[in-house]
């Protein structure tokens, strides 16, 4: 499945440049199956096809499996390369002469001598571009040739009029990384990576969800909402699984998507690339043909679709563009590195900001798809709200807020206690993680003894919070790994309070 739509006719040049690509895919998947036979008759067999000499009994359809997985990875690449190209010249940045110049002198300041190659790998802009920077450069006196590498790579440095350039553009933002990528280009390709146009059935559900433990009912209540553009609320009890169903809904909608490292805002720098949010997908391979040729815009990472997870400690200068005097770099509010993915607000009515004040912020995003943001110097810009934001809370809704903000949420769906069903099988597959024996009297003593006995429903919590209980008993006690009925009584009374 294409993971992009192309809301328009591609540039001749980009046109052009699809085509080769396409055709390196067709020639390098002919080379690798003829690479791969043998001359002479001995390799035919009866129905003329050849049998390739594998290692082991590998046949003909595990070469052209390989094949397939080879044409797929770099069909996605070009899908990359579509909608990112890597620019070839000064303009197709979409950055001022002014930005790159700033950002490269305080990289050469940093490093204090740098050659064209690393200066390349710093921005992630072209070696051609690059050189035209330098002799910009040269020309005002601001970089200087140094003494050529072993490997005759001319090395560059910065004159003292250009240390105090550099020192100007530190002062101006402290930003030391990748160039950014400009705020229409951003706008664009997330609009094009976006997930809500992706039509989420029950069987996506189901092939998801196969291997958790939840109720048909469950997710025939919350399947049809990821098909709707407006947020959802989650609530019930505390313990009833909503924050671990919440964060593997990432994974309906699959895919990379691309996540810029910065991007300019007004000649501005918004750093967005969180590693502690975007995981890496990977990279395409160095010595992949095309990657130096056509790869796309290196200053994008491929990442898996983000999952941003926010619970108590969420106010509301989170939400915004935050400016660090200090450092004075800007960095992205949560939305915007949820883009293309999920933001989750667990806890809802215990964050530092209130229900309301929270609702109130994200009124027009929440029904137009666009936010508005502002920097330091009261500039504001527009944004693509494009994630699917998620509350959960175990409160009762109508003690957060009014009915009317209740409305604008779309869908609300509660999670309730488990079956006695569903609960064993829960109990059990926990057991196989902590390596524990349990027999059936030992789980129907405790539903019929400490369950009922207490009044306790059955949460999915329960099965693992108990068994950690259990086995580090066994392991102080040094005893076989069996549940046994006083094991249990004493999981039970040091989990639950009187």
């Amino acid at each position: 499945m294409n993971l992009f739509k192309f809301n328009k006719k591609l540039p001749d040049k980009e046109t052009d440049q699809v085509a080769e690509v396409k055709t390196e895919i067709d020639d390098s998947s002919e080379e690798l199956i003829q690479g791969s036979s043998l001359d002479g008759d001995q390799n035919k067999l009866e129905d003329g096809s050849i049998d390739f000499p594998l290692k082991g009994e590998q046949k003909t359809e595990t070469v052209q499996k390989n094949v397939n997985t080879e044409k797929e990875s770099l069909s996605k690449e070009l899908d990359y390369l579509t909608i990112a190209p890597t620019p070839q010249s000064l303009i197709e940045t979409g950055l001022s002469t002014t930005l790159l110049i700033d950002l490269m002198l305080k990289h050469l300041q940093n490093a204090g001598i740098l050659t064209l190659k690393e200066l390349s790998t710093k921005l992630c802009i072209s070696g051609s571009i690059i050189q035209e920077l330098i002799d910009i450069c040269k020309a005002k006196s601001w970089v200087e040739n140094v003494a050529q590498t072993t490997s005759e790579q001319m090395r560059f440095s910065l004159s003292s009029i250009g240390q105090l350039q550099a020192d100007k553009a530190l002062l101006k933002n402290g930003y030391l990384g990748t160039a950014p990528i400009p705020l229409e280009q951003y706008t664009n390709v997330c609009l094009k990576q976006t997930s809500r146009d992706q039509v989420v059935t029950n069987d996506d559900i189901n092939s998801i969800f196969s291997d958790l433990t939840f109720s048909d009912e469950l997710i025939e209540k919350i399947g049809p909402s990821l098909n709707s553009i407006k947020p959802i609320l989650i609530y019930g009890a505390a313990g009833t699984g909503k924050s671990f169903f919440c964060r593997h809904l990432n994974l309906v909608f699959g895919g990379d998507v691309l996540v810029p490292h910065a991007i300019e805002v007004n000649n501005e720098i918004v750093q967005v690339f969180d590693p502690e949010i975007h995981q890496l997908s990977e990279q395409p391979k160095q010595e992949n043909v095309l990657k130096i040729a056509s790869s796309f815009d290196p200053r994008w990472l491929l990442c898996k679709r983000p999952l941003v997870v926010s619970g108590g400690e969420l106010s509301a200068e989170m939400l915004e563009v935050r400016y660090d005097k200090a450092s004075k770099i800007y960095r992205a509010p949560l939305q915007l590195k949820a883009n293309n993915g999920i933001l989750l607000l667990d806890d809802l009515g215990r964050q530092k900001i209130t229900p309301k004040e929270l609702f109130n912020r994200w009124i027009i995003p929440l029904e137009e798809r666009r936010d508005f943001l502002s920097l330091q110097s009261g500039l504001h810009f527009e944004l693509p709200f494009e994630l699917l934001l998620l509350f959960s809370t175990n409160l009762t809704p109508t003690d957060l807020v009014d009915e009317a903000f209740l409305r604008r949420l779309g869908y609300k769906v509660e999670f309730e206690q488990l079956t006695k069903e569903l609960y064993q099988d829960i109990w059990f597959k926990e057991c196989i993680e902590y390596n524990l024996l349990c027999e059936m009297s030992i789980f129907d003593y405790l539903v019929e003894h400490l369950h009922q006995m207490h009044n306790r429903k059955f949460l999915p919590c329960y099965p693992r919070d108990l068994l950690s209980i259990v086995s580090d008993q066994i392991k102080f006690k040094q005893l076989e790994s069996t549940i046994t009925k006083e094991l249990l009584d004493f999981a039970w009374h040091s989990y639950f309070v009187k």
